[in-house]
């Protein structure tokens, strides 16, 4: 098995081509926002529990779902509907990945959204690279999802739902918003049944990696909270 690089002090990561077939890169390093940045940019993301250094990761093939092959059943159509749901951006970061940390359907709760990873998240937020979208429903926080925007890509990281199709409906709105603007897609990261349902596919690591930012490009700041989102959340998709 190849063996995994060791980071330093240095803001460099070994090429994702070098991770082992299990997807693991390298180890170590810090999440400190600049090191996070360079990370995404080049496809790479943190996963690891409490016991463990941090464990950097580059699968191959990737989880992405395009925006223009993104599905939702009718079935979904009339919970959106019936639940009358209001979607907004940024205004919970925090609590959105307090609640996805306690959502047990992904594993041992806090499996690998340990504090230290809130925080390094909620900086990224406070400087307009990492976003959430939240579903509200009679003022309460129901479900949500947050992820990195990167130029065109949203790296999503995670998403909850207290009622059934919360964080369904969010994954929707985004997906119809990027749809609109011609956005790349969303990277999940990897697959599973929930995420295949809503078009969920592989995507060979080479064709994921030429959607990122280019070394010398500025990563974008974008405006979720001026986006009308619940706008989103009922126009067809698939």
């Amino acid at each position: 098995m190849r063996a995994i690089s060791e980071l330093g002090e240095a803001l460099i990561f070994p090429p994702a081509r070098l991770a082992r077939e299990d997807g693991l890169l390298a180890w170590g390093g810090d999440l400190r926002p600049e090191r996070l940045i360079e990370a995404y940019r080049r496809g790479i993301f943190p996963w690891y529990d409490q016991d463990s250094p941090i464990l950097w990761w580059s699968p191959d093939p990737r989880g992405v779902i395009f925006p223009n092959k993104l599905k939702f059943s009718k079935s979904l159509g009339v919970t959106i509907r019936k639940q009358n749901f209001e979607i907004r951006a940024d205004s919970a970061f925090r609590t959105v990945m307090h609640h996805c940390r306690a959502d047990r359907r992904k594993g041992p709760p806090g499996s690998w959204i340990h504090p230290e990873i809130v925080e390094a998240y909620c900086e990224l937020n406070n400087r307009g690279i990492a976003h959430s979208l939240e579903v509200w429903q009679s003022d309460s926080l129901v479900g949500g999802l947050y992820g990195l925007w990167m130029n065109g890509v949203f790296c999503g990281e995670s998403m909850f739902s207290l009622v059934a199709d919360a964080s369904k409906t969010a994954l929707v709105a985004l997906g119809n918003w990027m749809k609109e603007q011609d956005y790349a897609l969303i990277d999940t990261q990897l697959l599973n049944p929930h995420l295949e349902s809503m078009g969920a596919e592989a995507l060979p690591r080479t064709e994921f990696l030429q959607q990122l930012p280019k070394p010398d490009e500025a990563i974008e700041l974008m405006d979720f909270r001026s986006i009308r989102w619940s706008e989103y959340t009922l126009r067809k998709s698939g």
